[in-house]
C-alpha cells in the first residue's frame, strides 16, 4: 500500500538523494502512520472500555501517541526540506533528527505513564471481560503494527532517515506489547486469572525500551557521531582512484542532516609534481565527490617526498619505533629537515580514541624512540585523532 502511494505521489521516487523526494517519502509514511494509528486507537479504546482492561486502554493511548509522533515526523520532514538561508547556511536537515528525538521522548513519557497505571491495577485489580471483539481487535492491531514496522524500516533505509528508523522500532515494540496484552486477555478468558496489570507492566517495558533505542538513534547524529564505514570507504576509494594521490588522512565528515554532508581531508601528492596539474586534479576530485556521493568536499594538498632515499629510510625507522608502542598508531605528514647541529623529524601520530595510553604518554614514548636514532634526531610530533578511521 505504502509502495503504491510512493509511486503514485512522489515524483522521481528513485532519486532518494533529492530533498523533495525525501520529503515525499516522509510525507507518505507519516500520513499513513497517522491514519493507521488513529484507527487502532479507536478500535482499542472501544475494546478497552467494553472489557474494562487497563492494558488494552493503555495500548490504545499508545497508538494515539504514535499518531502524534507521526505528525511530529511529518513536520520534521517539511522543516528539514527548507532551503538554506542566511541564518542557516547549511540548511535545516537536522530538524529530522530533532523530530526523531521528540518522538522518542513522547514514547518514553507514554511508557512511564503506563507503568504507573499498571502498578495501580496490580494493587487494585478489577475484573476484565475477555470478549471476542477485544481479541480480534488486538490480533488485527499486531498485524497492522508489523506492517508499519516493515514499511518504515524499508523506507528509512532507502532514504537513510533516523526518524523513520525510530518509528519502525516503535512499531515493532508496539506489536510485541500488543501480543502480551492479547495473551493476558486469552489467559483471563480461559483460566480466569487476571494478568491485566502484569501485562501492562510488560507493555510499559517494551515501550520504554523502544523509547530508549529511538532516543539513542537520534541523539548520536545530533552530537556528531562517526560516519558510516561504508561512506568512509567510498570516499577513500574515489580519491585513491586518481594516481596523482598517494594517500589520504584527516578525513572529517560534518553531517548537517540526511543528504547534507560536508567533508574535508588531506590528500598526499608528490612534492616534485607540477602544482598547477595537481591542483586541477584536486578540483576534479572535489567535484566528483559532490556528484557521486552528494557531499561538498574541501581537500588540502600535502606534498610529500617520494624519491628521497634518506626520507624513506628514516620513515621506515620511525614506523618500526611506532610499531613497538602499538600497531594501532599510524603516522602521516612525515618529513625531515636537516640542520647544522641536528635533524628535525616531523610527523603526526594518529592515536585511536580509548587508547590505553594518554596522548602525552604516547608523545613522550615516540620522542624517546626518535632521539635514540642515529643522526642526532630531534622529534617534532603532533598527536592526532582519527575522526573517521582515515
Amino acid at each position: 500500500m505504502v509502495g503504491f502511494f510512493v509511486r503514485r505521489f512522489v515524483k522521481d521516487y528513485e532519486n532518494t538523494a533529492d530533498e523533495r523526494v525525501r520529503q515525499g517519502y516522509g510525507t507518505v509514511a507519516s500520513i499513513t502512520g497517522i491514519c493507521l494509528n488513529v484507527l487502532l486507537f479507536l478500535g482499542k479504546y472501544l475494546a478497552g472500555q467494553i472489557s474494562g482492561s487497563i492494558a488494552i486502554t493503555a495500548d490504545a493511548f499508545n497508538n494515539l501517541s504514535d499518531a502524534g509522533s507521526s505528525v511530529i515526523t511529518l513536520l520534521g520532514f517539511r522543516i528539514a526540506a527548507k532551503k538554506p538561508d542566511p541564518n542557516h547556511p547549511y540548511g535545516h536537515g537536522r530538524m529530522e533528527y530533532v523530530a526523531g528525538l521528540i518522538v522518542s521522548f513522547a514514547i518514553l513519557l507514554m511508557g512511564i505513564e503506563l507503568f504507573r497505571s499498571s502498578v495501580e491495577k496490580i494493587l487494585s485489580p478489577e475484573p476484565v471481560d475477555g470478549s471476542l471483539a477485544a481479541i480480534l481487535v488486538l490480533a488485527a492491531s499486531i498485524g497492522v503494527k508489523i506492517y508499519m514496522f516493515y514499511y518504515n524500516r524499508k523506507l528509512g533505509k532507502k532514504i537513510h532517515s533516523a526518524a523513520m528508523k525510530a518509528t519502525s522500532m516503535d512499531s515493532l515494540s508496539d506489536s510485541a506489547a500488543t501480543f502480551v496484552v492479547l495473551v493476558s486477555v486469552m489467559v483471563m478468558k480461559v483460566t480466569g486469572i487476571n494478568l491485566d496489570g502484569v501485562s501492562g507492566l510488560l507493555v510499559s517495558a517494551f515501550i520504554l525500551y523502544a523509547g530508549y533505542g529511538a532516543a539513542k538513534e537520534t541523539i548520536s547524529p545530533l552530537l556528531g557521531q562517526s560516519p558510516e564505514p561504508e561512506f568512509v570507504q567510498a570516499v577513500e576509494n574515489l580519491v585513491m582512484a586518481h594516481p596523482e594521490v598517494i594517500g589520504i588522512h584527516d578525513l572529517i565528515v560534518h553531517d548537517y542532516g540526511p543528504g547534507r554532508r560536508m567533508i574535508s581531508l588531506h590528500g598526499e601528492v608528490p612534492g616534485d609534481g607540477d602544482i598547477f596539474v595537481l591542483h586541477d586534479v584536486i578540483d576534479s576530485i572535489e567535484k566528483e565527490l559532490q556528484e557521486k556521493l552528494g557531499c561538498n568536499a574541501v581537500i588540502h594538498m600535502d606534498p610529500i617526498a617520494t624519491d628521497d632515499e634518506t626520507v624513506n629510510a628514516m620513515k621506515e625507522k620511525v614506523l618500526e619505533a611506532v610499531g613497538k608502542i602499538s600497531p594501532e598508531i599510524t603516522i602521516h605528514d612525515f618529513r625531515i629537515v636537516h640542520g647544522p647541529t641536528h635533524t628535525n623529524v616531523i610527523f603526526d601520530a594518529v592515536v585511536p580514541f580509548g587508547f590505553h595510553m594518554e596522548d602525552d604518554e604516547v608523545k613522550k614514548a615516540l620522542e624517546k624512540e626518535v632521539r635514540e636514532m642515529e643522526g642526532n634526531c630531534y622529534p617534532v610530533i603532533t598527536i592526532d585523532k582519527g575522526y573517521s578511521g582515515v
